[in-house]
């Protein structure tokens, strides 16, 4: 199921790049014809969008490689460190560019001129950006599976599945802002319309690069399972003849399918070493079945004739 969720993703990147990049370049043929403000903030989020893209390729290259000396758990958290440059990129280039060129027009107001270019271009836009968005919302509805959308959103932990499909409806409704932009400009003569609609991709922007910048900051410094799927797990630890009973179940997010548990375990005190190791062994194996993210698991035991706990490691 991974797998099949991480070749959706890729696929909706790479559509997403090819498409940002045909777009961007008519975008700024346009812009140069008709010296439209929302035009040229439509270009740079499409030129943005495709080093985007770029970048999350490169996270998901790079969280792949294996473990070394430095990095003993992997290279996992690289995906959400890059997709944290992305949601700054997002905001300084395409937030912060976006509102200055529609300042810029506000204060030096010009009308458009032939505005056929804009509207022949944002029609073209938006065909590009729905079959992206078409990509990226498949690869979202495999990655949430039973869940909400909302909810998919909330719990999802790889931010290549719902970023694409971000991106994408942000650039929809910049598209959409922007032919209001200059359809009033161009019917209405409204020299401060253009100016406005790009202020207004700008803060579309905004808000995207903020939601994204919260959900890679809680992926970075290491979120845990859901707490229904920690309840599962502790079920499943309890179930075994030989567990008394456990606690301290900690969890932590290496990456979208890398997960660290640790927990402490009670054993039966009637139990020996051995009968312990194999107790243990079945647990990894049943947890592991039930939740294959799960790639590491660090017990800490107590049993008959051990004051302290013990430390035991299963992977």
């Amino acid at each position: 199921m991974a797998k099949s969720v991480d070749a959706e993703s890729k696929t909706a990147l790479i559509a997403a790049i090819l498409g940002n990049v045909a777009i961007a370049v008519t975008k700024f043929i346009a812009a140069s014809f008709t010296g439209s403000s929302a035009m040229i903030s439509e270009g740079i989020h499409s030129v943005i969008d495709t080093g985007n893209g770029g970048l999350i390729l490169l996270g998901i290259h790079k969280s792949r490689l294996p473990p070394d000396f430095e990095h003993p758990f992997g290279h996992g958290k690289e995906l959400y460190f890059w997709s944290l440059i992305v949601a700054l990129a997002i905001f300084a280039v395409g937030c912060g560019t976006s509102v200055y060129e529609g300042l810029r027009h506000l204060l030096y107001p010009k009308q458009i001129e032939h505005p056929f270019w804009n509207y022949a271009v944002l029609t073209f836009a938006l065909i590009f950006e729905g079959s992206s968005w078409f990509f990226g919302w498949k690869a979202f509805q495999k990655a949430k599976g039973k869940w909400g959308v909302l909810e998919g959103i909330r719990r999802s932990k790889d931010p290549s599945t719902f970023m694409v499909l971000f991106e994408d409806s942000a650039a929809m409704l910049g598209l959409t802002i922007a032919f209001c932009g200059v359809f009033i400009g161009h019917q209405f003569g409204n020299v401060y319309a253009d100016g406005v609609a790009s202020i207004l991709i700008g803060l579309v922007l905004g808000l995207v690069s903020f939601f994204l910048a919260y959900k890679s900051k809680g992926l970075l410094i290491g979120e845990g399972v859901e707490p229904d799927v920690l309840r599962n797990i502790q079920k499943l630890v309890e179930a075994d003849p030989a567990v008394e009973h456990s606690s301290c179940l900690l969890t932590m997010h290496f990456g979208p399918h890398e997960v660290m548990l640790t927990l402490q375990v009670k054993f039966r005190d009637e139990l020996s070493a051995v009968d312990i190791r194999e107790a243990i062994s079945r647990i990894q194996l049943r947890v592991k079945k039930e939740h294959p993210d799960i790639t590491r698991m660090f017990f800490a035991s107590e049993s008959v004739g051990l004051s302290q706990p013990q430390v035991v490691a299963a992977d």
